[in-house]
């Protein structure tokens, strides 16, 4: 059966400009990334979705080996939605690989261009963002379950449509093989974070699909970075994004860690990061080199 969720909850689904992803990697972790949903969401099936170019294509290979991913709606700026709870979809994720021109043209477009304002047309454009804007990707998500807490710090007890929720925090993990302690400039990373407003941490929870919570940046320490919020217990490996975005996503930042929590202390591994500028016609530019640099690639790898 679909999930039901509220009207409170669609208007959240169908009016946020921006949400994170969040999916599961091989060795139990977890990673998250800002996505546009532009408000894709049949309640009559109980799916949400997103849209991704065959040039981006990492985030469609882990989903290929694990549909199980979770969507955060946990942001309200530049949107159309203004109720400040926070909203998380966890299902089963599946697209396919061919766009299909018919469903880009007559369903993806309109509702893009709700949120993103009218595509770049033209010789040039047309050519140059063809990998971009011609190659996208419908990912839907069919929900296993919708958590909605009123408050965007996620305190009280959420609202639950669909199946219930695990009880409890998941046992914790082994630590990597390499240790748990930082691997990167954690004075430099928590300086990064901090700067940026919404802060979420990622994990996988007891029944396999991913937990995204939001989160404080407090200091930093040899130890990592202490982190504030709803955390779960236990030590696990754990994906850590912080952003920020302009209207129309045109300027934006990101910072991404995958790394160790333990006793509300992360201990970054990895990092990286993206900073678009605020101009439109910058944005498309590189947008368009990094998604037919990203297809080829992809095209490369199934030769």
């Amino acid at each position: 059966m679909s999930v039901a969720w509220t009207d409170d909850d669609d208007a959240i689904i169908a009016g946020d400009l921006t949400a994170a992803l969040a999916y599961v990697t091989p060795a139990g972790g977890a990673v998250v990334t800002p996505v546009a949903p532009i408000g894709l969401r049949d309640r009559a099936t109980g799916t949400v979705g997103f849209t991704t170019s065959l040039g981006f294509g990492r985030k469609l290979e882990r989903i290929e080996a694990n549909p199980r991913v979770a969507l955060a709606y946990h942001a309200r700026e530049h949107g159309f939605a203004a109720d400040p709870r926070f909203v998380l979809v966890q299902g089963e994720a599946s697209y396919e690989t061919a766009p299909d021109p018919v469903l880009l043209e007559e369903h993806i477009g309109p509702a893009s261009e709700r949120f993103m304002g009218p595509p770049r047309r033209g010789f040039f454009w047309d050519r140059w963002l063809s990998a971009y804007y011609a190659d996208r990707v419908l990912v839907t998500v069919s929900a296993e379950r919708v958590l909605s807490w009123p408050d965007p710090s996620c305190t009280a007890e959420p609202i639950v449509a669909g199946s219930a929720p695990p009880t409890g925090d998941p046992p914790p993990q082994a630590p990597p093989r390499n240790g748990a302690e930082p691997r990167v400039d954690v004075e430099r990373a928590a300086r990064r974070l901090r700067a940026l407003p919404h802060a979420l941490l990622a994990y996988q929870g007891d029944d396999g699909f991913p937990m995204i919570v939001p989160v404080g940046v407090g200091a930093s320490s040899p130890r990592g970075i202490a982190l504030r919020g709803p955390l779960p217990g236990g030590a696990r490996r754990a994906g850590l994004m912080a952003h920020r975005y302009e209207a129309q996503l045109i300027g934006l930042e990101t910072r991404q860690h995958t790394g160790w929590l333990d006793d509300g202390v992360y201990a970054p591994h990895t990092e990286s990061g993206f900073r678009a500028p605020a101009n439109k016609t910058v944005l498309l530019l590189a947008n368009g080199f990094m998604a037919r640099r990203g297809l080829k690639r992809a095209q490369a790898s199934t030769r």
